[in-house]
């Protein structure tokens, strides 16, 4: 029972944070992503290894006795936790002993379609879904979906969610080179999240070992495909790693023209801007050119467009 509950961590967007693993023994998944830090594993669309609601709440229940001060737990598993068949259940019993502490789930938004699934995850604080790739072609090559699963379900199942649900909704693109970075796949992409509408979108690359011979993208890399998506959409660089360029100097009119393009995180000023760029973007910020915008957990600064239409 204890390799139920890990942690606890400490996260930036959502506080400590106490991790629960529903298949906590092996992977049981419906995804062979080429990127996962998993050994490789046939795909399945059901769990054959199934801890019961009664070993959760229990391991949850000694931990929470110890730490008193969580935030959020975050619902995970070694594979895809909506396959988890008790999932609904599970939340019922979570929520007469969480108290005030937050739930979040990491899904791979696979079985987003199915009904079921839906109403659980409408008993979450926030939702976490990814979505690599746009096109079936993609989904096959990258992350090795099981036979049954289409990108046309996946996109029908998250804008039928996202209809009814009103809490956080965060899409995760891992991008892999020369898979689904190119711009076919990124148009597609960007299409259909200015549809969805999500809270936030998290870009990254790989960053741990992966089962397979896969590369990762550079932060540059992963910078210039943020700029391809709509700037409506709040755009969350997760990955710093390969960082080879030094900050540059941007003008005044440069900082407004980057963040009309796209809302940039404080960890992105400290990335691009070099220290005379990071005093004017601040003087900005101080004249309410520039505004904060919380989205999912993380401040951005987007154009206070009011305030620019005076000045224009």
């Amino acid at each position: 029972m204890k390799d139920i509950i890990f942690g606890p961590i400490n996260s930036r967007r959502f506080g400590k944070s106490l991790g629960i693993d529903l298949s906590p023994h092996r992977k049981q998944c419906n995804f062979d992503c080429l990127y996962c830090e998993l050994e490789p594993a046939k795909v399945t669309d059901k769990y054959s290894d199934i801890v019961s609601i009664d070993e959760v709440i229990t391991s949850l229940r000694e931990v929470l006795m110890r730490e008193k001060d969580i935030d959020i737990l975050t619902i995970t598993a070694n594979g895809e936790p909506t396959l988890y068949p008790h999932l609904s259940k599970l939340m019922d019993r979570i929520d007469t002993i969480k108290g005030d502490i937050k739930t979040l789930i990491l899904s791979n938004g696979s079985t987003i379609n199915n009904f079921e699934v839906q109403e659980a995850l409408k008993k979450f604080d926030t939702v976490k879904l990814s979505l690599d790739c746009i096109t079936e072609s993609c989904l096959k090559r990258l992350d090795r979906a099981e036979k049954s699963i289409s990108i046309e379900d996946i996109k029908r199942g998250m804008l039928e969610f996202k209809k009814s649900f009103k809490n956080p909704l965060i899409i995760e693109i891992l991008f892999v080179k020369g898979i689904n970075n190119r711009d076919s796949e990124i148009e597609g992409l960007n299409r259909f999240l200015e549809e969805l509408n999500p809270t936030r979108v998290d870009i990254g690359t790989i960053d741990r070992p992966p089962a397979y011979r896969v590369e990762p993208l550079t932060y540059e890399e992963l910078r210039d495909i943020s700029f391809k998506f709509n700037h409506s959409l709040p755009i969350y660089i997760a990955s710093r790693k390969k960082i080879t360029a030094e900050p540059s100097n941007y003008t005044k009119e440069e900082i407004l023209n980057t963040i009309k393009k796209r809302p940039l995180t404080k960890d992105d000023i400290e990335l691009l801007f070099n220290q005379e760029s990071i005093d004017r973007f601040e003087n900005l910020l101080k004249e309410g050119q520039i505004k904060t915008k919380n989205s999912g957990g993380y401040n951005f600064f987007v154009l206070n467009r009011q305030k620019n239409l005076k000045n224009s």
